[in-house]
């Protein structure tokens, strides 16, 4: 039987297409593989957001063609840097088999047969008409607590800073019958929580006549049965209704977090990514969204360091961070990405001396350590409901999971308890996690 080694950068949206990619390849005979030295097809699944992941792919491909020249192995590269090189990683790479874009991710199984016979490159867009969404389950959803599951693809949205429009194409909704049943074979496998994948999940069904919004869809998943916990990203600011608020409110299967990416605090900076939303307006949001659900946690976004960001810009994002209390935050520097509107702005020579930068991205997730520390340290004494994911990473006879607010707890516990709603009184606090023990019934 062949086997297959998928080494994944980048985001959740890639993890996901990463599994169906491992189902569908498993239909025609191959068997996953953790030893890539072992493996008859590697496949590299690639992330061109930032610059740093895109690099990490390249370096990848020297170990793995020195798996094909000791065994033949095909190795094809998928995801957003397929879709963004094409076919000149064909040439910068002769001994490469298959560049594969997202789109193609339904059709791997027959591109991968193809490209055995010549070097191959599919990064077409597909249309509503052409496009299909793979209804395949990830083998591995069998063995885990969570799993994800796609209900669009691509974004129309054109923040200036983002290469996902390029790379994945123009924003589609999947029919929401289809995103149901998905939820429900993944729950019949054992999944007890579900994470609904899309660039701008608020959007969904919007440009299909007689879909369901998403606040509808997400009330049709939370009536799937057996489903424990429900979550969702990634959500756009601008796009958030009221009626996604009141789902939040109504549905106690919805967790009790939100991610929602801000990206800065600056009106002005706001502006020149092309966000659509002020500072003001991301604020009402946060209140409205703890009017409905006062104890829910939020994450968030930042991009410091954009072109023509003063140091007063970035001292409203620090406000901004300190307003909303996040327990939690994604920052990174600018990172020019090719074909980029934000690319003109550096051209104007508004770029942000890189000390600068560096500087602010310190600061800022230094004081967000503070604000995850606190979030955390407010738990200690009270009683949590953990599902439980595994094994921790740190002691034996000790197990990990979440919290509906997406707080990691680790308590002393066996792995029969992987699975299930365990309560835990919280004893310790950490910056990115907190220990506890278990509330025997």
């Amino acid at each position: 039987m062949p086997r297959v080694y998928i080494r994944t950068f980048g985001c959740q949206m890639n993890v996901y297409d990463t599994g169906k990619m491992r189902a569908l390849l498993g239909e025609r005979g191959y068997e996953p593989t953790d030893d890539m030295a072992q493996a008859d097809l590697i496949i590299v699944n690639t992330c061109s957001v930032r610059e740093k992941p895109e690099h990490k792919v390249h370096s990848f491909l020297g170990d793995a063609f020195r798996v094909k020249r000791s065994r033949g192995a095909l190795v094809a590269v998928t995801g957003c840097v397929a879709q963004q090189e094409g076919t000149h990683l064909l040439d910068r790479y002769p001994q490469l088999d298959l560049v594969m874009g997202p789109d193609a991710v339904p059709r791997i199984a027959e591109l991968v047969d193809e490209a055995r016979r010549r070097p191959l490159a599919e990064t077409r867009f597909l249309d509503g008409d052409r496009y299909v969404f793979a209804d395949a389950i990830d083998p591995d959803a069998e063995h885990g607590v969570g799993g994800f599951v796609t209900i669009q693809k691509g974004c129309d949205n054109k923040c200036t800073f983002c290469i996902v429009p390029a790379t994945r194409g123009p924003e589609l909704s999947r029919p929401s019958a289809e995103v149901v049943a998905e939820v429900r074979a993944l729950v019949e496998r054992g999944v007890k929580e579900v994470t609904l994948l899309g660039q701008n999940v608020n959007s969904y069904g919007l440009k299909t006549p007689g879909e369901r919004t998403f606040a509808q869809l997400l009330r049709a998943v939370a009536e799937v049965p057996g489903l424990v916990r429900l979550r969702y990203t990634t959500s756009h600011p601008r796009d958030m209704g009221p009626d996604v608020v009141a789902a939040h409110r109504d549905l106690p299967v919805l967790a009790r977090h939100l991610h929602l990416p801000v990206q800065s605090g600056s009106d002005a900076v706001l502006r020149r990514m092309k966000r659509f939303y002020t500072r003001d307006d991301y604020l009402r949001l946060v209140d409205a969204l703890r009017e409905a659900v006062p104890d829910i946690a939020l994450t968030t976004d930042f991009i410091v360091g954009f072109p023509g960001e003063t140091d007063a810009d970035f001292e409203a994002t620090m406000d901004l961070l300190d307003r909303v209390g996040f327990h939690g935050s994604f920052s990174f520097k600018f990172s020019a990405r090719p074909g980029t509107p934000a690319l003109k702005l550096l051209d104007r020579g508004e770029a942000v001396p890189p000390e600068v930068a560096q500087a602010r991205l310190e600061r800022l997730q230094a004081r967000q350590r503070e604000l995850s520390l606190a979030a955390h340290q407010a738990m200690v004494g009270r009683e949590v409901e953990v599902l439980v994911e595994g094994p921790s990473r740190h002691d034996e006879g000790v197990v990990a999971g979440r919290t509906s607010d997406f707080k990691m707890v680790n308590f002393p516990g066996s792995l029969d308890l992987v699975g299930r709603l365990v309560r835990v009184r919280v004893t310790r606090a950490f910056t990115n996690s907190a220990r506890g023990e278990r509330v025997e019934a």
